[in-house]
């Protein structure tokens, strides 16, 4: 049987890895600063806020919410989206413990 790599490495560190990915994009960024801004679900077509075509914030969309950091739902006609409060909390938390462990002092010079 045949594992996944990432099957070798600890449940935080895949996790952060998950979320890491989510941020990679601008578009994804830009996305979950609109919700947060919004403080609300958003019905209908978020592709507005953004300069790219439909297609393309739909791809990023999913992404977000693969990760668990958005949810939609379907209303009507329309998708409605918000932010995963407890995935962004959550996201938060271990992306904060991640930075506090590859710190280095101020004095850090590379030889």
């Amino acid at each position: 049987m045949v594992v996944s790599k990432t099957a070798l490495f600890d449940e935080a560190l895949q996790q952060q890895a998950v979320y890491f990915k989510a941020l990679a994009h601008p578009a994804r960024l830009q996305i979950l600063q609109f919700l947060a801004k919004t403080q609300n679900c958003i019905s209908g077509d978020i592709s507005d806020e953004l300069p790219l075509s439909r297609t393309t914030v739909n791809q990023h969309l999913k992404e977000l919410k693969d990760a668990g950091l958005i949810k939609g739902h379907i209303e009507g006609v329309k998708m409605k989206y918000c932010l995963d409060g407890e995935k962004v909390k959550e996201m938060k938390t271990l992306l904060t413990s991640f930075l506090e462990e590859i710190q280095l002092p101020d004095d850090f010079t590379c030889q």
